[in-house]
């Protein structure tokens, strides 16, 4: 199959500088897969980011397409599973780390990656939620199985990012009581429009630390960025609360001692959403068909072309995008 399509491809040039553009490849040159998917939307998530600026933890091999989210409808398929024209979704597993990503108008995958698409949910608003709704769905879940969310005095730190933002959301839909964390001020309104009861910066927050133990004020929280941010709000939860831990845009290390765990009964839960189990996806997804409707997703991403893609990735690595960012391939 020699058809020609547009993809953003990064490149490592001698000097160990990446550049990336919007070129023409051939669906021959795909590597090999079960499904081939012609895609209408991705997303950008902080590791297209990383991987866009060539970051070998992320992607080890150059020329690269990134993107961990796709959908799309499939162009051909060796699956009994799938057939032409169903409407599908992939997050996450090795696309747009090793395996080429939806920055792209084709991918070919396993069809151990591929999920169809709840009817209600279209395309565009499959990226809308993508890798980070999966994450805060996960987040979500967890805590709702060690712990009722109505009435709960709940925290989001990064609540204006992808992760964060949908946190935000489906925390306040189930009934907690929600302090968004963000340093944006240009966020606030959107944060309150999303469900969020409370806004603090990141310094008020700080302000509520006391090493080892501080006064208890949560009893559940979802960190989105780690480092110091996690330290310092496992120092603060109530008695046998919980945090979820998702990001580490503040640093991968952080510091704390037992006493959050002996003396007040916390848990820690790390979550990941891109190699959990396609079943655990797809029940995921169907919560956001059903229970966990999102009838704010307008608010919370924007759409652009593949053409922006450059200034929305630097965007990312410099902490300024709000919400999320959907990216239209065709």
């Amino acid at each position: 199959m020699n058809t020609k399509f547009k993809a953003f491809v990064v490149r490592e040039a001698e000097n160990g500088v990446f550049k990336s553009a919007v070129e023409e490849r051939k669906v021959d040159d795909l590597p090999i897969g079960d499904i081939l998917i012609r895609v209408s939307f991705s997303s950008i998530n902080y590791k297209d980011a990383l991987s866009a600026s060539g970051n070998k933890g992320v992607s080890k091999n150059y020329p690269h397409t990134p993107g961990i989210d796709a959908a799309g409808i499939i162009a051909d398929s060796s699956s009994n599973k799938f057939k032409i024209n169903d409407k599908v979704v992939v997050t996450g597993y090795d696309l747009g780390m090793n395996t080429s990503g939806g920055f792209a108008e084709y991918i070919r995958v396993p069809e151990e990656w591929v999920l169809k698409l709840p009817s209600n949910i279209s395309l565009e608003q499959s990226m809308g939620i993508g890798t980070a709704g999966l994450t805060a769905g996960m987040c979500v879940k967890l805590l709702k199985q060690k712990n009722s969310l109505i009435e709960k005095e709940a925290i989001v730190t990064g609540a204006s990012g992808g992760v964060g933002s949908l946190s935000v959301y489906l925390l306040s839909k189930l009934g907690a009581r929600v302090t968004a964390v963000t340093s944006k001020i240009d966020a606030h309104d959107f944060l309150i429009s999303i469900g969020a009861k409370t806004i603090i910066n990141r310094e008020q927050m700080f302000d509520q630390f006391r090493h080892p133990l501080s006064k208890s004020r949560y009893d559940i929280g979802i960190d989105v960025v780690g480092g110091n941010v996690l330290s310092g709000l496992l120092t603060c939860m109530n008695r046998e609360g919980i945090i979820t831990c998702c990001g580490n845009v503040a640093g991968a290390d952080f510091k704390t001692s037992v006493f959050p765990f002996i003396l007040r009964g916390n848990s820690l839960i790390g979550v990941d959403s891109a190699e959990r189990r396609l079943s655990e996806k797809e029940w995921l997804w169907k919560m956001f068909a059903s229970d966990w409707n999102i009838d704010c997703l307008d608010k919370i991403y924007r759409t652009v072309s593949i053409d922006n893609l450059e200034s929305e990735i630097e965007k990312i690595l410099k902490g300024g995008q709000i919400g999320r960012v959907v990216i239209a391939m065709q």
